[in-house]
């Protein structure tokens, strides 16, 4: 039996097994003023929020009995309601620290 067979074989499993490395869904973005803490992931810690200061709350669609914190998403606007808020061609990334109840997401 020849080797590159079984080692062709032996990649082809391994890409059978790779996770999928994105998932794209449509959802809805909302905006709330401070005070942004204590949150449901990490209270009152002031070091959970990115120096960035792009964090989010997740919706039940995401949240996953608070899996979600700390998970970072990476976010596009299609569309809004106030003019000029939305630039669809930039690229954001959040940190999820809280939980939105109210959120379907």
């Amino acid at each position: 039996m020849s080797i590159l067979p079984l080692s062709f074989s032996f990649l082809f499993l391994i890409f059978l097994h790779l996770p999928s490395v994105c998932l794209a869904d449509i959802g809805t973005a909302a905006w709330y003023p401070p005070p942004y803490s204590p949150t449901a992931c990490y209270g009152s810690d002031a070091s959970q929020f990115p120096s960035s200061y792009l964090f989010g709350a997740a919706g039940e669609g995401i949240w996953d009995n608070g899996a979600a914190c700390g998970r970072q998403y990476k976010l596009r606007c299609l569309s809004a309601v106030a003019a000029g808020s939305c630039q669809p061609d930039q690229t954001i990334q959040v940190k999820i620290v809280d939980y939105a109840r109210s959120l379907v997401s």
